[in-house]
């Protein structure tokens, strides 16, 4: 996956609760086996009519939203099935990180293992982030120091499992992590005497 280090983005303000997966992703565009091309559906039901014409009163069809990559949201999000389309969902369509006072167990799993940082903040924060997110507001996340900023006077500082920190630094999937420790895996693999022998 690719490495987060820093990011400056669009706010995009989804001022709703309990946002679950299937609001995220719903269920019909779920057949794709890849993890790519999922951005067009996110949150369809919510952005297009049933014509497919956009819904002119949903954020992400407003400017300057509409080029957002920095989803702030309320408690709870990623509620709902553990559809690990949601993130990748999010993060075809433009998303690097998601903010929000709380997230659904599986939803943050699933994010962290593709790289979309979640950021859970305290709900007076995201209050403030909410007042401020009005039209044009950028926000620069710096994973190395665990910090957010903007150009007005705002610095908040968040928290993250170390582990999962240096993952997003250095870019390191599951399948990454494993590779990294090849040379060992093949040193077991032709040493290892079996027990029957």
């Amino acid at each position: 996956m690719e490495a987060l280090r820093q990011h400056r983005g669009q706010v995009v303000p989804l001022d709703r609760p309990n946002i679950d997966t299937d609001q995220i992703i719903p269920k019909q565009f779920l057949k794709r086996i890849e993890r790519t091309g999922y951005g067009e559906f996110l949150f369809f039901d919510w952005r297009f009519n049933a014509d497919g014409t956009p819904k002119p009163e949903f954020i992400l069809n407003q400017e300057p939203y509409n080029s957002g990559s920095i989803l702030l949201a309320r408690k709870n999000f990623g509620c709902g099935s553990s559809r690990e389309h949601a993130a990748w969902a999010l993060m075809n369509y433009g998303f690097s990180v998601v903010i929000a006072p709380s997230f659904a167990d599986i939803f943050h799993s699933n994010a962290a293992k593709n790289g979309l940082l979640t950021i859970t903040l305290p709900e007076e924060i995201v209050d403030e982030l909410f007042r401020r997110a009005n039209g044009k507001y950028e926000l620069n996340v710096d994973v190395a120091n665990l910090t957010i900023s903007d150009d007005r006077d705002l610095r908040v500082n968040f928290t993250m499992d170390a582990f999962r920190q240096k993952c997003l630094l250095e870019g390191l999937d599951d399948i990454a992590l494993t590779l990294a420790h090849e040379d060992a895996i093949s040193t077991y693999e032709r040493d290892m005497v079996p027990a029957w022998r």
